[in-house]
């Protein structure tokens, strides 16, 4: 008997009907019209006042006198319809039925007893008898609310059969990592999604205490060897971390452990909403390479940042890009009078734009599609708008790309922070702050070095005006970091994408390594280092442990659910021009001071004064018109001497200068 009536056979049973083989889906099937469902209600309290009636002329009781029973079906049925209405019992979509259904068709059936109650009442005072025998009107309120609501869990359990679990193997058997009120929150939001990802196995107790009990009707684990075992035993393939209470420490053992062997690891924010089932699942999403960096969290100094944004104009070059977008999310957070988005690509300046004023923020945002080339230009932006605060951002950055074209690496990463530079002073903007990059430490390519100059030119710029005009001079600030995770044209979009093609996905070489953080806190570090710095100051970030990229590839296809060499392959493709093995934060010879953040640092570079150092970036410039390029990176090699080229085509040039 047992063996008929498993899962498997009822559903058969339930698509022997000929409905089924006609051709007819259930999954094809719209939602009922509220009038059907409300058609529909009517009738099962037709039917439960009858049924009343006729049970207790059974018992020889009057539930209605027989000659009022007409008006009395046909009152029963109108104050349910209207009650009905008043709770919306019919708006719900009943394969979706939920608690807030049942508590509706409960009010709904209660209120109709109250007014039979008091029906009955005012006719006893008036004609000194009852119309509805109490009892009866009790039970057919109990048999009304039992049907009600059977019909729509059977109709609910219906879908859940030939619908939403007609494709068991999709789902995936998962633990959750976690015992508390979060962890079944989880568990209940799992249950409740349609259609289901996950077969819930149970819980992991992370103290090895509760391994006697159940939670949900679930047991709880522990771990007797490690988890992985565990996990292996009872034939898991995915884990959700829902324990807050992990170290990032323990939640990366974890992590690597499942994701080495093949295991699935998914994560969610902190539950703030434990009766949300809904927002909780759709926030159940696979652990990203992110989530994996070995980072603690930034802690601002809101209120130092705040002093320089509050009701202050900002502009922001390169506003379209990864970092000036980010950093114009987060300077929106601080109250400023007018965001000046300036960027010379104008799709993706529209998009941010649209994303901005779809936050309802009061704050005006004014589009600006310019290139920083054009000193004319950018001078009429800062005579119209006299900006407060300016983060330069907008550059060239692809390494391989500036080795090909040289003088548009000069014309945009020196000429463009060369005109910003200027007009930042010239019409007394407080605070300039140039986001820089540690390809500008020992530089080993042409975007490298034209970002060196960059530096130089600013900070001589600051060092010159302080001397010369103590009281009033922009305060020139440098930020310089390694490589941002997510950001265009970045590795790891680059992975992605190679994964989801089926790879393979492409090295440079086995042994390259790189500094990485989020966009979010790179962006968040400029704006610490712009509120604290007094100007001059070359601030480097702490990227936390150089990253190997061929184990950033592993993880991420690994993440992505495949295995390394076998389903994705890795291809070495040999180091492009320009291209270090490693990059440096801090410069041989330069020193580094700690700062009241302990993220971040600043690198005392040596840089001659801005006479020697502006004559040479005007002769840079005039090079780069000309169109020679070996003169033009001889010219690069003299201003920095560090720069020692990794391009083939440019190697020669060093001896020469030697």
């Amino acid at each position: 008997m047992k063996r008929l009536l498993n899962n498997n056979n009822i559903k058969e049973f339930i698509k022997s009907f000929p409905i089924f083989n006609l051709g007819f889906s259930i999954k094809n099937l719209n939602y009922l019209p509220r009038w059907v469902v409300l058609f529909l209600d009517v009738i099962i309290v037709l039917i439960s006042c009858v049924s009343t009636y006729f049970l207790f002329q059974g018992l020889k009781l009057n539930y209605l006198p027989n000659e009022e029973i007409g008006y009395g079906v046909l009152f029963w049925v109108v104050v349910n319809v209207f009650f009905f209405w008043i709770y919306r019992t019919y708006s719900g979509i009943i394969r979706h039925s939920s608690f807030i259904d049942a508590l509706k068709l409960f009010s709904s059936q209660f209120s109709t007893f109250a007014v039979i109650l008091l029906f009955n009442f005012v006719f006893l005072l008036l004609d000194k008898k009852k119309v509805f025998l109490t009892t009866g009107a009790f039970i057919n309120t109990v048999l009304s609310f039992s049907i009600l609501f059977f019909y729509r869990i059977i109709v609910k359990q219906l879908f859940d059969y030939v619908y939403y679990e007609s494709n068991p193997n999709r789902q995936i058997s998962v633990l959750i990592y976690g015992s508390d009120a979060n962890a079944i929150s989880v568990a209940n939001a799992i249950k409740s999604e349609k259609p289901k990802r996950f077969e819930l196995i149970g819980f992991i107790d992370k103290n090895n205490q509760n391994f006697t009990k159940r939670l949900l009707n679930l047991p709880i684990f522990r771990i007797k060897k490690n988890i992985l075992a565990l996990l292996k035993s009872n034939n898991v393939k995915a884990l959700i971390i829902a324990d807050n209470s992990l170290t990032k420490e323990e939640q990366l053992n974890i992590i690597d452990e499942c994701i080495e062997n093949g295991i699935k690891v998914f994560t969610l924010p902190v539950v703030s909403d434990w009766e949300d089932k809904f927002e909780i699942a759709r926030n159940i999403k696979k652990f990203e390479i992110q989530d994996l960096l070995e980072r603690k969290p930034i802690v601002l100094d809101t209120t130092s940042i705040l002093s320089n944004m509050n009701q202050k104009t900002i502009l922001v070059t390169g506003a379209a890009g990864s970092i000036g977008s980010e950093i114009v999310r987060q300077v929106l957070n601080f109250n400023p009078i007018k965001i000046l988005i300036l960027d010379q690509a104008e799709t993706p300046l529209n998009s941010l734009s649209l994303e901005i004023l779809g936050l309802n923020k009061e704050i005006e945002i004014v589009n600006i599609i310019a290139d920083i080339r054009n000193y004319e230009v950018l001078e009429n932006v800062f005579q119209v708008h006299n900006p407060n605060v300016v983060f330069h951002a907008a550059a060239y950055k692809h390494v391989p790309m500036m080795e090909e074209n040289p003088s548009q690496a000069i014309f945009t990463n020196v000429l463009g922070t060369k005109n910003v530079a200027d007009l930042s002073y010239k019409y007394l903007v407080d605070r300039f702050v140039l986001v820089s990059t540690d390809k500008a430490v020992n530089p080993s390519s042409i975007m490298g070095a034209s970002k060196r100059i960059a530096e130089m030119y600013v900070q001589s710029k600051h060092f010159k005006h302080q001397k010369y005009n103590p009281e009033k001079f922009t305060k020139f600030i440098t930020t310089r970091f390694g490589n941002v995770l997510g950001s265009n044209g970045s590795i790891v979009p680059l992975f992605t994408k190679q994964i989801e093609e089926g790879g393979p996905v492409t090295i440079t070489h086995p042994e390259i390594i790189r500094y990485f953080m989020t966009i979010p806190e790179a962006c968040q570090l400029v704006l610490e280092a712009c509120s604290m710095g007094d100007g001059g100051e070359i601030y480097i970030f702490d990227m936390g442990k150089p990253v190997k990229i061929i184990d950033l590839a592993k993880k991420m296809i690994r993440l992505a659910g495949f295995v390394p060499y076998s389903e994705i392959d890795i291809k070495i493709i040999g180091l492009r021009p320009g291209e270090k093995l490693y990059e440096e934060l801090l410069n041989n010879s330069a020193q580094n001071l700690t700062t009241h953040h302990e993220k971040i640092l600043v690198a005392i570079e040596v840089c001659d004064e801005f006479k020697v150092v502006n004559q040479q970036v005007e002769d840079l410039i005039e090079m780069a018109k000309e169109g020679d390029l070996d003169q033009l990176v001889f010219k690069m090699k003299k201003i920095v001497p560090e720069y020692k080229s990794l391009n083939s085509v440019y190697q020669s040039l060093d001896l020469n200068l030697d």
